[in-house]
């Protein structure tokens, strides 16, 4: 009966997030989803805006010790993608009505790199005729360099806290400057000054994180005016030190997925008009991940569009899925498997949130 109450509440306190947090019977979490699906289709609809992803580097100069791109892994293969390729990929998403994409790198922050993405962003749109919303995930940079992206083209940013406990943060990276909770945090200031739709999000399900750290994320989540959150289940990269260290502590898959659902749904219920991911890391544990993911409230999914060769070459985590799937026909069994949930897939909008030019104003 104290779920039912608590999510007929016009105002969360954290003692009530974290109850629904807590929920650990099947009924129960059912109305947590049932809930947050009521404040999804009464916001956003029952729709869902794809994002065509472009993972066209996995150079990087940081050494997040969960991820399998970071700088020390020697058994990975480098790349760039070149121009052509990458506006290749650009075309392919908007002849296919996706009405964004998203373009994913390793982190670098020198100027060739920031001259690259530059040149990349102007010619996307140049191409489109400004036809696509661009979303950049591509780590932390100077507030001149977010400003010289948007002014080229960008209009949303992702940039993951990872965890907004201080312990939990530094533990899952290393103890220098440029792997820094207050830079995090700086870069997320810097993008809403320089007009981005912001996103952020978490790894759910790390190794001594408890159901108040993730209440406390979310919490972050809305204290912060965060238009858009991108956040999964962790899962282990084998060549990190995180994935030797802790391949025998990981909570169960299905556990992760749980929390990682509960996540979506209560930030759906906390903060309602944003924009939230269905993330391929959730697919990478459940097979019909991002449409449980979508029923918890979910209203973004990113199907891979990056050059097929490539793909194997960008692995943040083990066991990730599409790799080798045909961009076309993942569009399409992606479309198929939403209509059977009673969804829409919205082709030739952005999608944006409506956070954001509520937060504008």
């Amino acid at each position: 009966m104290i779920i039912k109450e608590i999510l007929n509440k016009k105002e969360l306190s954290k003692e009530d997030l974290l109850i629904l947090m807590k929920i650990d019977n099947q009924e129960d979490l059912q109305l947590l989803f049932n809930k947050a699906y009521e404040i999804k289709l009464k916001y956003m609809g029952n729709n869902v805006y794809y994002r065509g992803l472009v993972e066209f580097s996995n150079i990087c100069i940081k050494n997040c010790k969960y991820c399998g791109i970071r700088k020390d892994n020697k058994n990975v293969e480098r790349f760039l993608m070149s121009k052509e390729d990458i506006l290749q990929s650009a075309k392919w998403i908007y002849e296919n009505g996706y009405g964004s994409m998203a373009l994913q790198s390793g982190e670098r922050t020198d100027e060739e790199f920031i001259k690259f993405v530059e040149d990349i962003l102007k010619e996307i749109q140049k191409m489109t005729n400004n036809g696509l919303g661009i979303t950049l995930s591509v780590g932390e940079q100077s507030y001149e360099t977010y400003k010289r992206w948007k002014e080229a083209g960008a209009t949303r940013f992702l940039l993951r806290i990872e965890s907004t406990n201080i312990t939990i943060f530094e533990n899952i990276h290393p103890k220098d400057q440029i792997h820094s909770f207050k830079k995090r945090l700086q870069g997320l200031k810097d993008l809403k000054k320089a007009g981005y739709q912001v996103g952020t999000g978490v790894m759910i399900g790390l190794p001594g994180q408890t159901e108040e750290d993730l209440v406390n994320d979310i919490i972050f989540f809305k204290e912060n005016d965060i238009d858009m959150i991108g956040m999964g289940p962790y899962i282990l990269h084998k060549d990190t030190p995180m994935g030797q260290i802790f391949k025998e502590k990981v909570i169960s898959k299905e556990k992760r997925v749980e929390l990682a659902l509960k996540m979506i749904a209560i930030c759906r219920i906390y903060m309602k008009d944003i924009n939230i991911a269905a993330t391929t890391a959730l697919q990478g544990l459940d097979s019909f991940g991002r449409e449980k993911g979508v029923l918890a409230g979910a209203n973004i999914i990113m199907p891979n569009a990056t050059k097929t060769s490539e793909r194997v070459k960008y692995q943040l985590y083990n066991g990730k899925p599409g790799i080798s799937d045909d961009a076309e026909k993942g569009k399409k069994s992606l479309e198929e498997s939403l209509k059977k949930i009673g969804e829409n897939v919205i082709y030739g909008k952005r999608g944006d949130s409506p956070h954001f030019f509520l937060r504008k104003k």
